[in-house]
């Protein structure tokens, strides 16, 4: 397989380092608008025929179809921040290849009523393609990360393997880690953080559909496994909640995150600041987004692994009915960061997110995966996937909670 990697930032390092033992990825080229960082990452692999490096403008259409035919790819993998996901689908629908990404093309808050009703959902522009996609047989894979992505996964494995009827899918993302030496260290994006965390959150119900929700609502606190314990999760806008009733039967979808006091203080902060706003202000002679003067000024997570300590967790809760009784379940996987960091040289954010895309495209390649349109991940069989998780170094857990 040849991949056209856009985006060389943490993710796209991490996917790059856990690819590099895979005797299918015959190429990977690492494409970026800063030439040094993907050189950087370029560096660590010790093959630059298989890893070539080229520059891109992730908003150039065209500058990524030209790079799909000057290499011959078979993928476009998205590593990208989600403001770039429609230039790059588009890049790939013309050029003729399968598509993926970790999340899905932005979304609009409803005008009048932002915190009750949905605007442009997360995902709605690449849904409204689909069929085009159908049309030109070519794929589409939406959201495979870890959150959407594996979490989705674990979501039709309930389905097809655990249980009878489901009444509520909630995704819930939580961790101890702690990174030492900054008062504040985003370990994702902190631009896609901002995005999803200041949007209003998503909820799906049968029979009323997508609504939304204040941010950081309907807290709760939920006890993680692995040693990571309790954690208090609330409210946030995510793709799972968009996919999920697409493909799996159930009552309530939802999304929680375990963000904590202080970052949520933060973020309230930048918002009532404007420092969230993702509009072009004039400051001295240039124009200048704050949002991306924040992400400028911040630390960048793709180099803070040796600083960080502690484990992070992403799992999916089932609650329904088994033969008649009720059940719940929490499907996880718990990313160590010392044990990333020594494996893939990567911090485990990044790391979990980064091996389910290549997870992705083995099954792809090997055809254990196929279709054509846009697809989120509920919408293949599980198995192949969950059986290969230990082989990728990020093993899944069950655990059944009282019901």
């Amino acid at each position: 397989m040849r991949v056209l990697l856009i985006g060389a930032g943490g993710v796209g390092e991490a996917i790059a380092m856990i690819a590099r033992s895979k005797p299918w990825v015959e190429q990977i080229v690492l494409a970026d608008y800063n030439l040094s960082r993907a050189m950087e990452v370029q560096s660590k692999l010790s093959d630059p025929q298989r890893f070539p490096v080229e520059y891109v403008d992730a908003r150039d259409q065209q500058q990524i179809e030209a790079l799909g035919r000057k290499y011959g790819v078979d993928l476009i993998m998205n590593s990208t921040d989600p403001r770039f996901n429609v230039p790059i689908f588009e890049a790939a629908y013309t050029y003729g290849c399968t598509y993926m990404d970790m999340a899905m093309t932005l979304s609009s808050p409803h005008p009048q009523h932002p915190y009750s009703l949905t605007g442009v959902k997360l995902g709605d522009y690449q849904f409204e393609r689909a069929s085009e996609w159908e049309k030109k047989g070519l794929l589409a894979v939406a959201g495979l990360g870890v959150e959407p992505g594996m979490s989705d996964v674990f979501a039709r494995y309930a389905k097809d393997h655990l249980f009878d009827q489901i009444d509520e899918i909630g995704v819930r993302d939580g961790s101890n880690l702690v990174v030492q030496g900054y008062d504040f260290a985003p370990t994702f994006s902190i631009w896609t953080t901002i995005e999803e965390c200041l949007n209003p959150p998503v909820i799906w119900e049968k029979g009323r559909g997508w609504y939304t929700t204040q941010p950081f609502s309907e807290p709760e606190v939920f006890n993680f496994p692995e040693g990571i314990g309790s954690v208090e999760c609330v409210n946030v806008e995510h793709e799972e909640v968009v996919l999920i009733p697409r493909w799996v039967d159930c009552g309530r979808v939802t999304f929680k995150y375990g963000l904590g006091d202080e970052f949520i203080c933060v973020l309230d902060t930048l918002h009532k600041l404007g420092l969230d706003s993702k509009e072009p202000v004039k400051i001295v002679d240039d124009r200048l987004a704050p949002r991306d003067v924040v992400a400028a000024v911040l630390p960048d997570p793709a180099h803070l692994g040796d600083r960080m300590v502690g484990k992070t967790c992403a799992g999916t809760w089932i609650k329904g009915r088994r033969r008649n009784q009720p059940r719940q379940v929490y499907i996880y996987q718990v990313a160590d960061n010392e044990t990333c960091m020594r494996q893939f040289g990567c911090q485990a954010v990044v790391a979990q997110t980064a091996f389910n895309p290549v997870l992705g495209w083995e099954l792809l390649n090997s055809g254990a995966w196929k279709g054509v349109g846009c697809l989120g991940p509920e919408a293949f069989d599980p198995v192949p996937f969950m059986e290969k998780m230990a082989e990728y170094g990020f093993p899944y857990g069950i655990q059944e909670m009282p019901a």
